[in-house]
């Protein structure tokens, strides 16, 4: 996987399942920050972690920037929080251009409430064409303090 670690700018889905994109060769990963135990690689390929989690606090931003434009039908996501209650958001951005222009695609929030409800799952239906770069900025705590953002899994078809 090829990643770079960026500034701040202005049911699960089985790993053998066919159709979903293989990032690790199609995509160059950007991110704001990781925590070493929890790198952006066990979010985006199957079978190799627990998923990605922040360094530090505040918003977070994930950015794939695929090697030949793309065209998307479905996206996976899953978070996951067992810690803290809060209500996250998420904003899913496209760009047709390498990264010049987005396109907001949805802008979602959920609440955790441990020990009830630490997980989310959103599965989307998609028709782009033409996709040069998919964009995830996440607000870990709408409310603000010391949450960090975390994505157990990305899968795009």
């Amino acid at each position: 996987m090829r990643k770079r670690i960026i500034g701040h700018g202005p049911g699960e889905v089985a790993a053998a399942e066919p159709g979903w994109i293989d990032l690790e060769s199609l995509a160059q990963v950007e991110i704001t920050s990781e925590d070493v135990d929890h790198p952006i690689e066990a979010a985006l390929i199957p079978g190799t972690g627990s998923g990605w989690r922040a360094a530090q606090p505040g918003e977070q931003t994930i950015r794939l920037l695929f090697d030949e434009p793309l065209r998307l039908e479905r996206l996976h996501l899953v978070f996951h929080e067992v810690g803290q209650e809060r209500t996250q958001e998420f904003i899913l951005r496209w760009s047709s251009d390498g990264g010049q222009s987005y396109h907001e695609i949805l802008r979602q929030q959920y609440n955790f409430s441990p020990p009830g409800a630490t997980r989310e799952v959103e599965d989307y239906d998609l028709d782009l064409d033409g996709v040069t770069a998919l964009e995830v900025k996440i607000v870990p705590n709408i409310s603000g303090g010391n949450a960090r953002a975390s994505l157990a899994q990305l899968r795009l078809a």
